[in-house]
């Protein structure tokens, strides 16, 4: 459970460092459960951004923000190639009979085929809607999900399972096959301790276990689920508190350890899809990443308790060597304004950099779109803790 609960506090964004006081701070709480009573359209706001452009295969991107915990304030904004428009919470605009707002903690978002799959972490469903109206088709209930991956019609979750709470005996976690047709839960695997993000290479998933909610007793394991059997053949020992996966064009995994925030740094490890075995060991402190060509393009958070320092670094990978090639995403200086980096993606089409700034974690954010060359081209106002995109295909 990644949200913030102090101005304090704020250091500690995407590596799930407050764990303890986001237990204490829930236990008892009710998660969102109450609904609209009339139909009352909550208007979107737009904003020219860009110039229009109208040859795009891309229309434009979701960018799903994930809201204080505790505070149901998860948002989806939208971004138009076509006319240059940034339009804040156009979901409330579009389905004013759905609950306010999407609910608490917007985690993930991802486009398939014809639809659009929010998972929703606390509140603990996924939100499904169509990708080109944005209206509501359905809903999936999955306790403390996270991440979300597809693969031959399916979609597969991953989930805490359990209570929102540190717990020395908290249980494992799993990953659901969801029918994307039906949206109807298909088959279920257990796999280690809260599990985190999934990447998949032909019939297996790689799931990266983080053990979070055990701290100090972190889980240091990727499961290896057989697809066609969905049993766990193979489980792999990395390093403690796994997060981040991503795999490239030659089949290497690459995950993300965020250490133990006191004498263990975060670093990333580099799995062979072939053998199953940690290859490399990069030594490079990673919070999120995204994978383009034979280039990892990452960013790094890494907060000490034992200094108070929360240390922020960009930079980019070349995949063929393991070799960081450059220590700058942004070449403008730009960078210097981004209080605290919270997402990263770059458009597949265009290769435009977009980082989204979560500020102190309880202000508007904001999303800046950089060329690919690392120059500001427009930045604007998100909403509550902007995090993920998933971009819309015409």
């Amino acid at each position: 459970m990644e949200k913030k609960l102090s101005m304090t506090n704020t250091f500690k964004s995407r590596i799930h460092l407050l764990y303890t006081l986001i237990s204490i701070c829930l236990i008892g709480s009710t998660m969102l459960s109450s609904c609209r009573d009339d139909a009352y359209v909550y208007l979107s706001q737009s904003k020219q951004v860009s110039p229009k452009r109208i040859n795009n295969k891309i229309k434009g991107f979701y960018l799903l923000n994930e809201g204080n915990m505790g505070m149901n304030r998860a948002t989806i904004d939208f971004f138009d190639y076509d006319t240059g428009e940034y339009f804040t919470d156009t979901y409330s605009e579009k389905n004013p009979g759905v609950v306010k707002e999407l609910g608490d903690v917007g985690n993930d978002i991802e486009i398939y085929g014809s639809k659009c799959y929010a998972v929703i972490n606390s509140s603990n469903y996924i939100e499904v809607f169509d990708a080109q109206s944005g209206i509501h088709e359905g809903s999936i209930s999955i306790p403390n999900c996270r991440y979300i991956k597809f693969h031959d019609g399916k979609a597969y979750v991953s989930s805490y399972s359990g209570p929102i709470a540190i717990d020395p005996n908290a249980e494992h976690g799993f990953v659901a096959e969801i029918d994307t047709t039906s949206l109807e839960l298909t088959r279920k695997v257990i796999v280690g301790y809260q599990p985190e993000e999934m990447v998949i290479k032909e019939n297996k998933l790689y799931v990266a276990n983080s053990g979070g909610y055990r701290v100090p007793d972190y889980d240091r394991t990727v499961s290896v689920v057989d697809l066609p059997s969905f049993k766990v053949i193979k489980t792999i020992d990395v390093a403690i508190n796994l997060h981040r996966m991503a795999i490239d064009k030659r089949g290497d995994i690459y995950v993300s350890s965020r250490g133990n925030y006191y004498d263990v740094s975060p670093n990333l490890y580099v799995i062979d899809s072939e053998s199953d075995e940690v290859k490399q060991t990069l030594n490079i402190p990673v919070s999120e990443f995204c994978m383009m060509g034979d280039s990892l393009y990452y960013y790094s958070t890494a907060y000490s308790y034992n200094t108070g320092i929360n240390e922020v670094t960009y930079g980019i990978i070349d995949t063929q060597n393991k070799q960081v090639i450059s220590t700058k995403i942004i070449n403008d200086g730009t960078d210097k304004n981004i209080m605290m980096p919270y997402g990263l993606s770059i458009n597949p089409e265009t290769k435009e950099i977009y980082i989204t700034d979560a500020q102190n974690y309880v202000v508007t954010g904001y999303i800046y779109c950089y060329s690919p060359e690392g120059i500001l081209k427009w930045k604007t106002e998100a909403g509550n803790i902007p995090a993920h995109i998933a971009y819309l295909y015409k």
